[in-house]
């Protein structure tokens, strides 16, 4: 079982038992596992934009709107991905008990915060390759400490593209010599950019490198060091100062551009699905990886970025991937947090007019366009 926030146990179950969540099969226990796998999705510093509404016959999906930030997120793209990791756990966990999940992404225009609903489309057991997946989810860590001088393995850059592929994106490695050294000025010119922005800097302040006790934002434990006044892809300081500089970084981390098809918020939130796909992927190779937000927050630079990997689609998440050490996981909100009440009144959480719903293999290949 894969263990999660979980708050106060009992306040769930009532919950649950409010609802009759019976049409999912899934037990109180296998509820909270669900749910504890679904709030393990990584988000921009950690702030956790989302929230889920058990209903009679499945569980919604909502953004957590209050928890978007307008400076360096200000179109709620990146929320948006976040949401698309957390449906994807979600997906997958349900899968690991035996549901076959059926999807409807947006399904009410009136509602934009209602990302997803998922309802039961049958029994089925996972795959090998899901069940690895889903004993990546509570591993997954996002590392921003110096990788080692180790490459990335070629059959792991093999599974991370197709890992993208599977969900409908598509994974460019950067591995050509000029387009590192003109990625890396990007990168640069991005960060400098918005630290220049006292607006940036004051909200990057408020979600991370904080001591005290919270279950949000990056505490400095888990900021990484600090990083090098020479340094290429290490840039941000998550630890409010406090870290030391690091001793050394890897010289050549392999970088990596997810893309989609298109912006606006299907794409985007199936992005996030092809993102979290890419992420447990690397995990379960025992890869090491951290984000390179500032290169899609600036809407120059990430055209820049789009026209020097040579597609049309715009990218939506730059990753650096290495070996790396173990380090700790960041703080979750706990379940109980997490849960809006039960809508009032006949009907509720029925899709309005005649949105079909399809059924959803699960994570994996054919988990595309048509099965949402």
């Amino acid at each position: 079982m894969i263990t999660g926030p979980t708050g106060d146990p009992q306040d769930l179950g009532r919950r649950a038992m409010m609802i009759e969540t019976g049409s999912l099969g899934l037990t109180e226990e296998e509820l909270q596992d669900v749910l504890g796998a679904a709030a393990r999705a990584p988000s921009l510093h950690n702030t956790q934009p989302w929230l889920f509404r058990l209903v009679p016959d499945g569980i919604e999906l909502h953004a957590d709107l209050g928890r978007r930030l307008p400076v360096a997120d200000p179109s709620g793209r990146e929320l948006r991905l976040a949401c698309g990791a957390a449906l994807f756990n979600l997906r997958l966990a349900l899968i690991g008990h035996g549901v076959r999940p059926l999807v409807t992404l947006l399904p009410d225009p009136a509602r934009p915060d209602l990302v997803a609903v998922v309802r039961r489309g049958g029994s089925r057991p996972p795959t090998p390759e899901q069940r690895r997946l889903l004993e990546a989810v509570p591993r997954r860590r996002t590392n921003r400490r110096p990788f080692t001088d180790a490459l990335v393995p070629t059959p792991a850059r093999h599974a991370l593209r197709r890992a993208a592929l599977d969900e409908g994106a598509w994974l460019d490695l950067v591995t050509d010599p000029v387009q590192r050294v003109e990625l890396g000025a990007l990168a640069r010119r991005a960060h400098e950019r918005q630290m220049a922005d006292p607006e940036f800097v004051a909200e990057l302040e408020r979600w991370t490198g904080y001591g005290e006790e919270r279950t949000d934002g990056v505490p400095a434990a888990a900021g990484g060091p600090l990083p090098g006044p020479n340094a290429t892809w290490v840039l941000r300081d998550f630890s409010g100062g406090t870290a030391r500089a690091a001793d050394g970084v890897e010289a050549e981390p392999l970088i990596a551009v997810l893309s989609a098809h298109s912006d606006g918020p299907r794409e985007e939130v199936r992005a996030g699905h092809a993102m979290q796909r890419v992420l447990l992927t690397a995990t379960a190779h025992g890869l090491a990886v951290s984000f390179l937000s500032q290169l899609v927050e600036c809407p120059d630079v990430r055209e820049a970025l789009r026209r020097l990997i040579g597609g049309a689609r715009p990218p939506q998440v730059v990753l650096r991937i290495g070996q790396g050490w173990p380090v700790p996981g960041t703080p979750r909100r706990p379940l109980t947090e997490l849960l809006l009440p039960p809508a009032d009144g006949p009907g509720a959480g029925e899709l309005p007019g005649d949105a079909p719903l399809h059924a959803d293999d699960g994570p994996g290949p054919g988990s595309t366009d048509h099965h949402t």
